[in-house]
């Protein structure tokens, strides 16, 4: 389940990018890690930051500051507008994991999201949200729910391959009159053929 909340501000309709930001979020009763995902569209934080903290705003209260794992974003800027005022926002690299967006609401609330990459595809995403926003919070960190996502399409990539028999397969490759013993050739036979 993907929830694209289209932001408060209007959009040209001439603008390339998708307009809405794309995020979950945990329900307030519940406990975990994380309190929800975003999957932003591009890298580019002065484009994505503004959408998201339009829809957390009303929610959360005003988002006053944001920081990131720079692993992720390849321009980190030091503040981005969001409307008629400025949001603050910075980085740190080995105290914050790579796949979580960390958002600071006026009077110091903190909240956490996991950062699904752009080029994820909708499938992907929507099973990343999901985990992240489950009622009883995930037990994983933000980069262990993205590396389990990678892990299972990765064997799910393994499974739809043909599966390669380790047994060696055996070919009369010369005459043995010719002589010389008989050569063989070495290598792996599809299974099921």
């Amino acid at each position: 389940m993907i929830a694209i909340i289209p932001p408060t501000r209007t959009t040209p309709p001439s603008s390339s990018p998708p307009s809405g930001a794309r995020v979950a979020l945990r329900s307030p009763t519940s406990r975990g890690l994380l309190d929800g995902a975003w999957w932003p569209h591009s890298r580019d934080l002065t484009v994505e930051l503004p959408e998201l903290v339009d829809v957390l705003d009303p929610l959360w209260g005003r988002i006053t500051r944001v920081a990131v794992n720079p692993m992720l974003w390849p321009v980190v800027p030091r503040k981005v507008t969001v409307g008629q005022r400025v949001v603050k926002t910075g980085w740190f690299t080995p105290e914050l994991d790579p796949h979580t967006l960390l958002l600071l609401s006026y009077g110091t609330r903190r909240f956490d999201l996991l950062v699904i990459p752009p080029e994820t595809s909708a499938a992907c995403a929507d099973r990343l949200m999901v985990a992240a926003c489950a009622p009883d919070g995930p037990r994983l960190s933000a980069t262990d729910l993205v590396a389990a996502e990678t892990a299972r399409l990765r064997g799910a990539a393994v499974i739809d391959r043909p599966q390669i028999s380790q047994t060696p397969q055996i070919s009369q490759g010369s005459r043995e009159n010719e002589g010389g013993a008989t050569s063989t050739h070495v290598g792996p036979t599809v299974a099921g053929r």
